[in-house]
Formats: structure tokens, sequence, C-alpha cells
């Protein structure tokens, strides 16, 4: 069965790649033809390449057309739509969607990511969370563990279930690796949260982070 999910995060620098692609590499290794993609990226070095689409591109099993991995990239480090207006350009639904649909035709496991949190504006056809509602797609949230974690985690997930989506898991990455209460934190989240923990990134696993994630359980219907 096909699966496709668009992963979000706490904020921004929090890992959403990083477990991006440990995810792929997880659908990988359970014999899944997996791809990711980044629709906007911001930030290039001076071959005109962006980081984190070029780690997705490593990571994923099957080899889509960097256009179709990231259809907007942008050279400054910056909000994206400043980014997109300082360019000139327009970030748009409706290219995004074609990829998506795309690569869902190709790959067993599709993993979509999201840029910086839940509510990031992106233009004229509304921010990040307008973009998960139009792309359809259950949602994985990256929670990066460190003081006030709690807060933006159940406020993202208020915001994903405002929004009419379901919320298929999350991952705990544990970003600050001197974080206090480590374990109380994390069960607290486990109470709170509406989905299943699909796993605890250790910071700066040895392993990439894939083998300790689990993968969501598709619904009928998805």
């Amino acid at each position: 069965m096909k699966q496709a999910y668009f992963l979000t995060g706490t904020d921004t620098g929090i890992g959403k790649t990083f477990i991006t692609c440990a995810l792929l590499r997880r659908a990988r290794q359970l014999g899944f033809a997996a791809a990711g993609l980044k629709p906007v990226a911001s930030g290039t070095d001076a071959a005109g390449r962006n980081e984190d689409v070029e780690a997705i591109r490593a990571a994923s099993g099957v080899e889509l057309a960097r256009e179709i991995v990231n259809p907007y990239c942008f050279a400054a480090a910056i909000a994206p739509h400043l980014a997109a207006a300082e360019a000139g350009s327009a970030i748009r639904f409706a290219p995004i969607i074609a990829a998506c649909q795309e690569a869902r035709q190709i790959a067993d496991f599709v993993v979509v990511e999201g840029v910086g949190g839940f509510r990031v504006p992106l233009g004229a056809d509304g921010d990040s969370a307008d973009l998960a509602v139009a792309l359809g797609l259950p949602l994985i949230l990256v929670v990066g563990m460190r003081l006030g974690c709690i807060n933006h985690a159940l406020l993202t997930a208020e915001a994903i279930a405002a929004r009419g989506l379901r919320l298929a898991g999350w991952v705990a990455n544990r970003i600050d690796p001197a974080m206090a209460r480590f374990d109380a934190n994390l069960q607290t989240l486990e109470n709170l949260l509406p989905a299943p923990l699909l796993g605890v990134v250790p910071h700066a696993p040895d392993d990439g982070g894939g083998a300790s994630l689990n993968l969501p359980e598709v619904r009928r219907g998805e």
C-alpha cells in the first residue's frame, strides 16, 4: 500500500530534514521504494544547491528530477515568502501538488517536508498549513526536545486538528542533549499528543536515526 506524509516541526532548526532522511532510510530498510520532497527551500551554496534538498535526494531510494524534489529554491537563507519576493518570484501550490502527485505515482513511501514550523507564510496561496491542506496528507510532527517543546508541540497539534488534518505520528528529536528532565518531558508529550510516538532520536546518532524509528500505521482510505 502506498503511503505519503507531510512532515512538519515545532520550529525551525529542530531537525526536520534529518528526520525526513531517517524515515526514508527506514522505509528503504523495510523494502519500500521511498522518495522525499522539499518543495520550498531557502539558502544555497556557490553551485546553487540547497544542503537539505541534496540530503533528501541522497536518502531517497527513487531517483526524481531535482525540480520535482524541490520546485522552489531561493538563494537567500531567509523566510521563504521574503526570499521569493527578493527573487522576484512567487510560491504557488499547483507545481508543488503536481510534484507530489508525480512522486506518489513512482514511489511507495513519500515524505513531503515542510519549511520551518506549521504556520510559515509562503505567498498568495497561503502558508505551510494551507499547503498541507492542499496536499491532503496526514502529518508527522518533529518535536525538537528542548525547554518549551511541550507548549510548541501542543499548539502545533491543535493547529493541525483545526485544519481538519490527521496527525499520524510524532518524533522526539533530542536536539538539546542537556535538556533537564528529558524522560519526564517525553512522558508528558506521550500522554498529551493525540498520535503515536514513532521514535526517539538521540543527539547525533551514529546510525543516522533511522533504526530507531517506526513508520506510521496506514488507515483505510489513505
